[in-house]
């Protein structure tokens, strides 16, 4: 059985919030839940133009979407993002954190204050707004937060990208306490952790020759691609499936880590 025949109808017409949903991961993921029947909330920064076609995209498949534009690493646009597509969607019943990026390859001992805050920013401090201006609404009927982490969070990355993995392993953490706390109002919290993916995200940060040195560590023998990663997602999302799970990762990289 592929996705695309594959029916949980505990989505349908349920509020999804993806936040960097214009492409990548995010991308796959608006289009999955979409077709699920969520009325799905498409947040972008800067790709406006990916946005706003794969928003038309999933339109003529029939599906319902809302966009929201808002620069992740900063507060007060993403909280207001937050509360402005929950009422387009007519509340929410999850919210993914997938918004997130590397921002720059730099060493350890060249990080500077503002390397930190804008990487923290965007990666950790999102989470935390993001999820609490979701709260409300979650709260209402109980639903599910996954939080998108990485493979960086546990083997310390390399290459420069060892704030990145650092600001991951935040989430990471965040993750787990987050489930011990808002299990008592019905909201199920998880985390997906995909490791070397073919997406924009590594056309921007990372070299062919990078990129060879990554796959030859992934004993699957070929990196992963954005669509590896949304059935992990669907499952954690669905209390059918996955409803006594709580503060768990599933890491999707092809077995190059194997905790």
């Amino acid at each position: 059985m592929t996705l695309s025949n594959f029916s949980l109808p505990e989505f349908e017409g349920a509020g999804v919030l993806i936040t960097g949903a214009s492409t990548g991961i995010g991308a796959e993921l608006a289009r999955a839940f979409a077709a699920q029947g969520a009325r799905v909330g498409l947040h972008y920064n800067s790709s406006k133009d990916a946005a706003e076609i794969l928003a038309a995209e999933i339109r003529e498949n029939g599906g319902h979407v809302e966009l929201a534009r808002a620069d992740a690493s900063d507060a007060e646009e993403l909280r207001a993002a937050v509360e402005d597509v929950a009422g387009r969607l007519g509340g929410l019943r999850g919210l993914i954190n997938n918004a997130g990026g590397m921002v720059r390859r730099i060493s350890y001992e060249d990080v500077g204050d503002k390397d930190y805050d804008e990487v923290m920013d965007l990666n950790a401090r999102s989470i935390l707004v993001a999820s609490k201006a979701a709260l409300p609404h979650l709260k209402k009927d109980g639903g599910f937060v996954i939080n998108t982490t990485s493979i960086a969070a546990r083997n310390g990355a390399g290459n420069g990208a060892g704030l990145y993995g650092s600001s991951k392993s935040f989430v990471s953490n965040v993750t787990r306490g987050m489930a011990k706390e808002w299990i008592g109002y019905g909201i199920r919290v998880n985390a997906v952790s995909p490791g070397v993916i073919s997406t924009p995200f590594h056309e921007r940060y990372s070299t062919k020759e990078q990129l060879d040195a990554m796959l030859a560590t992934v004993p699957q023998g070929r990196l992963g691609v954005a669509s590896d990663c949304v059935g992990a997602y669907l499952f954690l999302a669905s209390d059918t499936l996955a409803g006594y799970i709580i503060g768990q990762t599933i890491e999707v990289n092809g077995g190059q880590l194997m905790p």
